[in-house]
């Protein structure tokens, strides 16, 4: 391996089952080392995880990376969003963090909506109308159900929130990641005093906000890490906004990101407020936003369908007229948290690949849905839509959303983007670059373009009518707890 033609640095992105490192060369974006190392998750109605997982898992990813960690200028953390991490006075989690997908607030969520002005209030106040997905219900949820946990709790972070602050000792985060808790106030882009008065959390418990360009912090040398005592801490941000920054996104570029979750998003200079709660209205990890709608499921339903029918994920089959919506853990866009899986059209000739490929179209649909509100009405109908994560590769993924669509395709070269992201910005540090700036001059967005199909409009009619028709039935447990 060649020496790096200029300083290093490590990007972290600490995700629901796995922390990632990369080891990045500032001047040319080459990735010189990486590690990872797995976490658990609960199942269940509960999706938790133990905070201190995170952190051996990060060491252990930055131990695989080897001698170029050591040299490593700056670090930064790209994170799952929206977790509750909650710590005591001694810094130790108080208890296992609630994770984005953890859907059991949804009752406190609805409750919140009722209690503080309705959607609009919300949209307006934090450019987002809550779901079971957001930090702020998950608050209320605890409060609720465990008031001993929130009486031994001294601080409260989220998942990224957490990692940093191992590492310099300070607590920190950024507005990317803030912008979805729910009590962060987007038009004054401060925590917002009554909503947390109203769930009873006391702001001086939260961490101090960075902005982008800021050090945060740097490496403390209390622990056993392979980095150099003082080396530069960035402020971090969620995994959206850090895999943004790894795209170099420039506004009205629409992304579509295929993992545990699936996502869309775009930057946008205009502060997003959708009282549908359809997007939200999050901020990027610089001074844009990032209008956004996520679902709960995406390739780890669509593998579970493959799985029950015994069938290679990639052994799809066209035709068949069936529909198949892949709500396995409840679902998030639409908001439906104690929805399940619903399959209709089942005929005595349809196939087991033609049943997987309805699982793909169910998952596809429900993003490209919002797609259209996510953009901004300027945004131009014809760019490729950049498809990311784990996904992004399999093509059974890249004809289903071709073909519903009707865009171009254009999937990136470039692996890890949330860590990449993370890297840029640390990168940013030392150069004095804007991030995103960065991560284009590393060119991470090049990929092969495929060319547009004709948009299979029948199919996606088909899907929204039996969506439509069976809403009562997914929607039949919104009334409980």
């Amino acid at each position: 391996m060649s020496a790096a033609e200029g300083p290093l640095v490590v990007g972290v992105d600490t995700s629901t089952q796995s922390t990632k490192a990369l080891v990045v060369d500032v001047a040319t974006g080459r990735v010189v080392a990486s590690g990872q190392a797995p976490h658990t998750v609960t199942s269940g109605a509960g999706r938790e995880s133990d905070p201190r997982q995170w952190w051996e898992a990060l060491c252990a990813a930055l131990r695989q990376c080897g001698e170029p960690a050591h040299e490593a200028a700056a670090v930064s953390v790209g994170g799952q969003q929206h977790g509750l991490v909650t710590l005591d006075e001694h810094g130790e989690p108080v208890r296992p963090a609630l994770l984005w997908n953890d859907v059991r607030s949804a009752p406190q969520a609805r409750r919140l909506v009722e209690e503080l002005g309705g959607a609009k209030f919300w949209a307006q106040r934090t450019g987002s109308v809550p779901t079971a997905s957001f930090t702020v219900t998950k608050w209320a949820w605890l409060a609720e159900h465990e008031p001993e946990s929130v009486r031994a709790t001294r601080a409260v972070r989220l998942p990224h929130d957490y990692l940093t602050e191992r590492l310099t000792g300070q607590g920190t985060t950024d507005r990317g990641d803030a912008s979805g808790t729910g009590w962060w106030a987007s038009a004054t882009e401060t925590y917002d005093e009554e909503i947390l008065a109203h769930v009873g959390l006391d702001p001086a418990m939260l961490p101090r906000l960075v902005r982008s360009g800021e050090v945060a912090g740097t490496v403390r040398g209390s622990h056993d890490l392979p980095f150099s005592r003082g080396t530069l801490v960035a402020c971090g941000t969620g995994d959206n906004a850090a895999a943004a920054l790894g795209l170099g996104l420039r506004p009205g570029m629409p992304v579509m990101s295929l993992g545990t979750s699936g996502t869309v998003y775009a930057v946008s200079r205009r502060r997003p407020a959708d009282p549908s709660g359809t997007v939200a209205g999050f901020a990027d990890a610089r001074s844009d936003w990032l209008p956004l709608a996520c679902t709960l499921n995406c390739t780890l339903a669509v593998d579970r369908v493959a799985a029950l029918l015994g069938l290679d994920r990639e052994a799809v089959e066209p035709g068949g007229g069936v529909t198949l919506l892949p709500f396995l853990d409840g679902e998030r866009t639409p908001n439906l948290p104690h929805a399940s899986g619903l399959l209709y059209g089942l005929r005595h000739d349809t196939t087991g690949g033609q049943l997987l490929q309805a699982a793909y179209d169910g998952a596809v649909h429900s993003l490209l849905d919002a797609l259209d509100l996510v953009l901004d009405e300027d945004a131009d109908p014809s760019a490729p839509l950049l498809l990311i994560g784990g996904g992004a590769r399999g093509r059974a993924w890249q004809e289903t959303v071709r073909r519903l669509s009707g865009r171009p395709v254009q999937v990136p070269e470039a692996k890890e983007l949330v860590a990449l992201g993370a890297a840029a910005q640390a990168a940013g540090l030392l150069t004095g670059e804007d991030p995103a700036a960065v991560a284009r001059r590393w060119n991470t967005a090049v990929g092969p373009v495929l060319e547009p199909v004709e948009r299979d409009e029948e199919t996606l009619a088909r899907i929204a009518g039996v969506r439509s028709d069976a809403a009562p039935l997914l929607d039949r447990a919104a009334g409980t707890d």
